[in-house]
């Protein structure tokens, strides 16, 4: 009978230090501290920034895969990754001269650059806007127009958006085990802590390049899509995949091949971040 007395005593006290401990879990202030917490993690995970250059915003062009990795290849042999180089470099140029821009590249020669290390490199340099450069493929050579995505936390708006981020995300398999595992920012519970608003920046930013290229180029997709680019998961920089055509599209890869038309979507690129950034100074009281 003491024994078991005793055992009720003990079983009580375990209930007791259990429900204590998931009130402190679940309490609001142990809520906030995790947190906060998760914050400083990811905060701490990023390169320490570089000081903004004499005032003005950085912005991050990042030409896709490079090296080793074509990306998209089309019927005529053209390959993505020179093509994406040189809009990139349009573009740079297109913003030389703007007195609160400055346009730097993620490579700017024919290179291998793992996903992660693109998103890196944008917080090494404390850019402001983030900006991934592609052409890409279908499995149908019908597919055509420009595209712009932003990062989703919630699954892809589109079985297109959801096709084109497996691929992309599947770039750096040609860099190996080794690569693919050093991307740190795939944890959901500190991802879903701090990026609301910068999702919100994303899509504000998408929609001014949107703008843009619709009045010479044809849109495969009117708003901005959504899906799970690995190259958009920084936390704070605003981030947008722009797929300036179809690179299968017999068409389009023609297009793709000429200068003029690089330039005039580098031009519709450079006026939707001009756009977005005049926006944003409007919508906080800094002009």
């Amino acid at each position: 009978m003491q024994k078991l007395s005793l055992l009720k005593r003990l079983t009580n006290r375990r209930q007791l230090l259990l429900s204590g401990l998931a009130l402190a879990i679940l309490s609001p202030r142990a809520i906030q501290a995790k947190e906060e917490d998760a914050a400083l993690t990811m905060r701490s995970r990023h390169a320490k920034p570089a000081p903004q250059n004499n005032g003005k915003r950085i912005v991050m062009i990042d030409p896709g895969h490079g090296g080793i990795d074509s990306g998209a290849v089309g019927s005529e042999g053209s390959e993505e990754k020179h093509v994406v180089l040189e809009i990139a470099g349009h573009v740079r140029q297109l913003l030389q001269d703007h007195p609160r821009i400055d346009v730097r590249l993620t490579r700017d020669s024919d290179h291998f650059i793992p996903l992660y290390q693109r998103v890196e490199i944008a917080h090494q340099h404390g850019a402001s806007l983030f900006m991934s450069i592609h052409a890409d493929g279908f499995t149908s050579p019908d597919a055509s127009g420009a595209s712009v995505f932003a990062l989703s936390n919630r699954g892809a708006s589109s079985a297109m958006a959801r096709y084109l981020s497996d691929k992309e995300n599947a770039a750096d398999k040609v860099g190996g085990a080794k690569v693919e595992q050093q991307d740190h920012y795939l944890n959901q519970i500190l991802f879903d802590l701090v990026q609301t608003d910068t999702i919100r920046n994303s899509l504000t930013l998408g929609k001014h390049v949107l703008d843009q290229i619709r009045p010479v180029h044809h849109l495969h997709s009117e708003h901005t899509e959504q899906a799970a680019f690995a190259v958009l998961k920084s936390p704070s920089i605003p981030s947008v995949l722009v797929e300036t055509s179809f690179i299968t599209n017999p068409r389009e890869e023609k297009l793709l091949g000429t200068t003029a038309f690089r330039r005039t979507i580098a031009t519709a690129i450079a006026g939707g971040i001009t756009r977005y950034f005049d926006e944003y100074d409007r919508r906080n009281g800094q002009v």
